[in-house]
């Protein structure tokens, strides 16, 4: 097909189209009227078809038309893609990456890959921002973040999940809790007696929690229910009671308190993962590109597994 088409009379053609005209597209390339359409009246002699119709005091595609602009169209837009990726395997010195999180993985972040990125590339600004799982996913879909980090999110095929890391969700309590004394993995049935607290439902972390009462047919006591972190490290650290959460999400020993975490039996808490994910088929700007990989080699550092 490339060896047909002129690129001179390509690009004519697809400005009559945006005109709507072949005197608005001359107009635009500054050229004479009949020029453009000699070139159009050209281009279809190559393509062996009729490529516009007259349509009022205009002019638009005819089917094979319209086959040729989304030819053309796709061509112009895989040539960008290819320039910007060669720009960005040698010049990454500006550039602005969005990234939303969950707010347990900002410290990680913070301490890892964020701050390798920032040292490493001081001319590109960064955006981090944090969300519940679904605020995140649907930030993603939207297109209004590059990179989501968050907890299990939900089957979406918009999304694609570069990496993955296991973070089973624990109960961590202080070393004084009578659940801290037990040592084998814990039962959802043993936390009944206690007090605990838990994020909102818009979390995966306490959409797993419920999907395992679920599976063991009882309701944990829940006395703290939030939005934030930090209020359930402080609900811990008070010594109010325990917090069913990830390693990574809340870090043992908040504030210098000897904060325990305790491995769960039920399985669907062990099984969680973390994901690192981008809008599925969108091309990341080279700076995003090359902060998402920083995350990337750096999920083997994110901490996970049961600790004393």
């Amino acid at each position: 097909m490339d060896d047909k088409l002129d690129t001179r009379r390509a690009r004519y053609f697809m400005q009559v189209i945006d005109s709507g005209s072949v005197r608005g597209a001359a107009e635009v390339l500054g050229m004479d009227a009949s020029a453009v359409s000699r070139a159009v009246a050209l281009l279809e002699e190559d393509c062996g078809a009729r490529l516009l119709e007259r349509r009022g005091r205009g002019v638009v595609p005819t089917d094979a038309g319209q086959l040729l602009a989304g030819y053309l169209r796709r061509q112009h837009s895989q040539k960008q893609q290819l320039l910007a990726q060669l720009e960005g395997i040698h010049k990454l010195e500006r550039g602005h990456v969005d990234i939303v999180a969950g707010e347990g993985f900002v410290d990680w972040l913070m301490r890892h890959s964020v701050r390798r990125f920032m040292a490493a590339h001081p001319g590109i600004t960064v955006d981090l921002d944090v969300g519940s799982s679904e605020e995140i996913a649907q930030r993603v879909v939207d297109e209004r973040a590059h990179i989501g980090l968050l907890f299990q999110p939900r089957r979406d095929e918009r999304l694609r999940s570069h990496a993955s890391n296991l973070q089973p969700i624990e109960a961590l309590m202080l070393d004084t809790h009578p659940l801290a004394q037990l040592a084998r993995p814990l039962r959802l049935a043993d936390l009944l007696p206690y007090p605990g607290a838990a994020l909102h439902r818009s979390f995966g972390v306490r959409q797993h929690i419920e999907a395992a009462e679920v599976s063991e047919g009882l309701r944990l006591n829940i006395s703290l229910t939030t939005s934030s972190f930090d209020a359930v490290a402080h609900f811990v650290v008070a010594g109010l009671g325990y917090a069913l959460c990830t390693r990574t999400a809340l870090p043992l020993e908040p504030a210098g308190r000897p904060v325990v975490a305790r491995p769960m039996q039920n399985a669907l808490l062990s099984q969680g993962r973390v994901h690192l994910v981008s809008r599925h088929g969108r091309l990341l700007p080279p700076a995003a590109a090359a902060l998402l990989r920083q995350v990337m080699d750096d999920f083997d550092q994110m901490p996970q597994g049961p600790m004393a």
